[in-house]
C-alpha cells in the first residue's frame, strides 16, 4: 500500500476542502496485449489517478497535464483504447481485490433498504423521562433510493432507449445492398409519402 503526499482535498468529492491523506492502493498494468501501444509513464500516472474518483479532469492535472488543457487532454485519453483497457483492467482488479461483484452491491442495497424500512419509535422527554410516543418513524428517503437503484438495475426505468436487431446484434437496414440510384430512389420515395 501506497500513501501518497497531502493532497488538496477539492479533488475528492465528499471532503470538501482542505488537506488529506489519500491512500492509493491501485496498481496500474500497461495492456497486456502485445499489438497494443505502451502506455507513456504520464499515460499510466493519469490511469491510476482516473481510477481514484473517476474524475478525468482531475486525473490528468494530478498526472502532471496542463490545467488549461486538462479537460480536453482527458476526454483524448479516454477515448485511446490502451487508456481505455488500462483503466477497465484497474477496475477489474480493485473489483477483484476488495471482492465486490453485482451480488454483493445489490444484497447490500436489499439489506439497507430492509432497515431502513423498520419502523424505530419515536421518543419524547415528558417529566424528565424518555416516553414513546405512540408514533414510528423510518428513513423514507434511504428506502427510496434504494428501490430507485434495484430498479434500474432491473431497467425498470428506462431513461434512454436502447436499439438493437435480432439477438441484440446490430440493425439491418436495407440499403447496404443499393446502389446509389437505388439509394436515391427509395428515399425519394419515402419523402413523397411525407
Amino acid at each position: 500500500m501506497m500513501l501518497s503526499p497531502l493532497t488538496w482535498g477539492s479533488s475528492c468529492p465528499g471532503f470538501g476542502q482542505g488537506f488529506f491523506l489519500r491512500l492509493d492502493m491501485t496498481t496500474v498494468k500497461k495492456p497486456s496485449n502485445d499489438g497494443d501501444k505502451k502506455l507513456t509513464p504520464k499515460q499510466m500516472l493519469f490511469v491510476k489517478e482516473y481510477l481514484v474518483d473517476l474524475n478525468a479532469t482531475q486525473a490528468a492535472i494530478r498526472a502532471g497535464y496542463s490545467e488549461k488543457t486538462a479537460t480536453v487532454i482527458a476526454a483524448e485519453n479516454l477515448t485511446k483504447p490502451n487508456i481505455a483497457q488500462a483503466i477497465q483492467d484497474g477496475m477489474n482488479e480493485r473489483a477483484k481485490r476488495v471482492e465486490v461483484t453485482a451480488d454483493y452491491v445489490l444484497t447490500t442495497i436489499i439489506d439497507t433498504v430492509e432497515r431502513c424500512r423498520q419502523a424505530v419509535p419515536v421518543y419524547e422527554k415528558r417529566d424528565g423521562k424518555m416516553e414513546a410516543t405512540g408514533e414510528y418513524e423510518f428513513d423514507s428517503g434511504a428506502v427510496l433510493k434504494g428501490c430507485e437503484l434495484l430498479g434500474k438495475h432491473l431497467k425498470l426505468f428506462t431513461d434512454k432507449v436502447e436499439h438493437a436487431g435480432p439477438n441484440g446484434g446490430p440493425i439491418q437496414t436495407a440499403t447496404h445492398n443499393m446502389t446509389p440510384e437505388q439509394y436515391k430512389a427509395t428515399l425519394n420515395a419515402a419523402l413523397d409519402k411525407v
